[in-house]
């Protein structure tokens, strides 16, 4: 698979699963944000504050080199993945709250990931190794997370019944389509993923566990109930690593940019398991 038919491929897979993110969704899940304040609002500066700066912790505890430094903060400002959704439902989360906070993050993510990511690019790869992330491919990226929620938003609107049939196959197309494609951008540079799992495996394993704790811990020690802080523990601690890999092979075309983005992808659906298992334990 050459780069270029791996940046369409990514283009397209991401269209997928945006557009099954849409079909998900209605105004109401925004307006629902409402009933539960504090749960939004914790969610939320996880997401946007929080998260950005345990990453920045985890890259100097890590001492990582500065483009795996750039992928990993991609990573950690990418919003939360429809992934998030169904470990929720499995787990006894509030599976509406992670509609919501997914939506939300999901359009703030417009503003907030190309801050974060320019803001990385310059901090830890100033010396010329990545170029900022220029206006027209700002550009690009909104359309790209935006056009295809709207028409799947469209979708459910006018046709709930369409919706309603697409949303389960669509949902599960993503997640194959993510894997296969994960699965082939490790073949094809197997070499250099072998090497830097090293010096990687540790900080996205490290990194994705916190996700998943700071959202479920913050949320138990503000004494929202259970279903909330499960909800919030996977909506902040899965990412949509879809994007993260787009804007590093795509739009940065940093192969070592997006390796964090593609272990964490597979390393996701292993610790996803085990943090839900651990919460049964727990209940």
């Amino acid at each position: 698979m050459n780069a270029a038919v791996l940046t369409n491929a990514l283009l397209a897979v991401l269209a997928v699963v945006m557009a099954g993110l849409g079909l998900s969704l209605t105004w109401d899940d925004f307006r629902r944000l409402r009933d539960h304040p504090l749960a939004a609002v914790l969610a939320l500066a996880l997401q946007v504050i929080v998260l950005p700066l345990v990453c920045v912790g985890v890259i100097a505890a890590f001492k990582l080199p500065p483009l795996y430094a750039v992928g990993l903060m991609l990573l950690a400002a990418s919003p939360g993945g429809i992934t998030a959704n169904l470990f929720s439902h499995l787990f006894g989360g509030h599976v509406a709250m992670n509609l919501s906070l997914t939506a939300l993050n999901t359009v703030l993510s417009l503003a907030t990931l190309p801050l974060i990511a320019n803001w990385a690019i310059a901090h830890y790869a100033g010396g010329g190794q990545v170029v900022p992330l220029p206006w027209q491919k700002l550009a690009e990226v909104i359309a790209v997370i935006a056009v295809p929620v709207f028409i799947g938003m469209a979708v459910r609107r006018q046709r709930p019944d369409i919706a309603a049939r697409l949303d389960k196959p669509v949902k599960a197309l993503s997640a194959v389509l993510l894997l296969v494609l994960t699965v082939a951008a490790i073949a094809k540079e197997r070499e250099a993923l072998m090497n830097a799992a090293g010096d990687l495996g540790g900080a996205v394993l490290v990194f994705n566990l916190l996700s998943l704790l700071a959202g479920y811990g913050l949320g138990r020690v503000v004494r929202l109930p259970r279903p909330l802080c499960i909800a919030i523990g996977y909506e902040v601690g899965i990412h949509n690593s879809t994007l993260a890999l787009y804007l590093a092979l795509a739009v940065l075309q940093q192969f070592p940019v997006a390796l964090p983005a593609a272990l964490y992808s597979v390393s996701m659906y292993v610790t996803a398991l085990l943090f839900g298992f651990w919460l049964r334990r727990t209940t």
